[in-house]
């Protein structure tokens, strides 16, 4: 989680309460108006305090409109009503709540099966708080795998990870709180996610796996998994090291196995050792859900795994956390349940044709060239064409963010500092109508933005929208 700071000379600030807040007359609901930043002296009606809190959230961003986004911004009322269920229920009480656990146990066999592991009852499998727990959970697999592979040279030998610099950030806090070297190819001209081969060259007798991306959060790009198994299956040849990989399929997981059922990228490569994947990204449900499965029990070691006497119960975990809602759980069976798999097909397959068919009507405009198309992840970048000179794209996106549309722009990393692009990200929800809103507003404003006599953006790191 973010940060935060305490107070800093914010005790004379207080919240405004309108008088019509009380419950039948207005003068009798007025109370003294609250601290901001301290706990109030005194209780406050249940309506005053929900009105107080509703009024400032007004100010957040419409989530329909959040193009930056991956995770999912709309779900249909029955499974917000089965959340509200289920919120109480404490994922971790599975002697309490075992309806609970066997829905978890269900999703994992679900996503055994769909991501086509050779023997899925031998697979091992966790719901997490999101993709970040989860790669985590399989860094540590993957450096505790390495360490007892080499116990005679470690704790001496320091193991490293290798992976593209496009990878999420997740990855990086997992090398810096494990203490793991990050070794990361970098981007070269338009190649903009992990070159195989060199992958294969990085890596040597302390590599602890290689890291592929399904559906880069840079462009949306599927990285060539096959390609990397096939790269290190010759390193394994020629040298004998084994290296393992994971396959962060946080948002792919999810679409590939749908829209492009012949691509090899999950468990039918032997070499993938791991793969994760977020239920609140195109697994269709709201935050925070994730998924960690490995292919065997070799893959996860037995020393991670916690047995907990647990309110009367032994419970084996693999977590970074501990007490979180069953809603989220519920909320994924639920989809799966209510989808299958012609269902997901359908929903991924709509969403790819709002972000290709937006793309082409995008580069049709003339003022952007296209990094991407939206053909892989129903996500597509582009950036300004060669001839534009009056605007650059963090104008873009801050004329979009005055129509209440949020497009991320940001620059590309090491080696493609030069680069700065728009990222769509298309989900369920962002549907063709809205799709043509969108471009409408986009197309408006072009007009103006040619006129202005350059860019207006002095400081690009302060105006990147590049969060996620």
């Amino acid at each position: 989680m973010a940060l935060h700071k305490g107070s800093e000379k914010h005790e004379a600030r207080t919240l405004s309460v309108n008088p019509f807040y009380g419950e039948a007359n207005p003068v009798g609901g007025m109370t003294e108006a609250p601290p901001t930043h301290r706990l109030p002296d005194a209780p406050l009606p249940p309506s005053t305090a929900y009105q107080l809190v509703h009024d400032e959230l007004m100010l957040d961003g419409n989530s329909r409109l959040n193009l930056a986004t991956f995770v999912t911004t709309w779900m249909e009322p029955q499974a917000g009503v089965l959340m509200a269920e289920c919120r109480d229920k404490n994922m971790i009480d599975k002697d309490e709540y075992p309806r609970t656990a066997e829905l978890e146990r269900r999703c994992v066999a679900m996503l055994a099966d769909l991501w086509n592991a050779p023997d899925p009852s031998v697979v091992v499998g966790c719901s997490t708080t999101g993709s970040s727990e989860a790669c985590m959970l399989a860094g540590m697999a993957l450096k505790r795998r390495w360490a007892r592979r080499n116990a005679d040279r470690y704790p001496g030998a320091r193991p490293n990870l290798v992976m593209g610099v496009n990878v999420q950030v997740c990855w990086e806090k997992f090398c810096n709180f494990w203490e793991v070297e990050a070794r990361q190819v970098p981007m070269e001209g338009d190649r903009f996610r992990l070159d195989p081969q060199a992958a294969a060259e990085l890596c040597d007798e302390n590599t602890i796996g290689v890291v592929g991306v399904l559906g880069s959060t840079f462009d949306g790009s599927y990285e060539p998994i096959a390609d990397l198994c096939a790269a290190l299956d010759a390193l394994q040849q020629r040298t004998g090291l084994d290296i393992p990989v994971h396959v962060d399929g946080a948002s792919g997981g999810m679409v590939a196995p749908f829209l492009d059922p012949d691509l090899m990228w999950d468990f039918r490569l032997p070499r993938v050792a791991s793969i994760n994947t977020s239920g609140h990204k195109y697994g269709l449900v709201y935050p925070g859900v994730g998924w960690a499965l490995w292919r065997d029990k070799e893959a996860l070691p037995e020393e991670l795994v916690f047995r907990v006497n647990y309110l009367g119960g032994d419970m084996p975990t693999f977590a970074l956390n501990f007490s979180r809602p069953g809603a989220q759980v519920v909320a994924q069976y639920y989809t799966f349940l209510r989808l299958g798999r012609d269902g997901y097909r359908a929903v991924q397959q709509s969403t790819r044709d709002v972000a290709t068919g937006l793309a082409e009507r995008i580069a049709a405009l003339g003022d952007f060239r296209l990094l991407t198309r939206g053909d892989e992840l129903p996500v597509f970048a582009f950036t300004t064409a060669p001839d534009v000179t009056a605007y650059d794209v963090f104008d873009v996106s801050r004329r979009l963010r005055e129509g209440g549309w949020l497009v991320p722009a940001y620059t590309f990393p090491a080696n493609r500092e030069d680069l700065s692009v728009l990222r769509v990200v298309c989900r369920n929800g962002f549907s063709h109508d809205l799709a043509d809103l969108f471009l409408a507003d986009l197309t408006r404003l072009l007009p103006e933005l040619r006129r202005q006599p350059h860019p207006l953006t002095r400081d690009k790191d302060a105006a990147t929208s590049f969060h996620h």
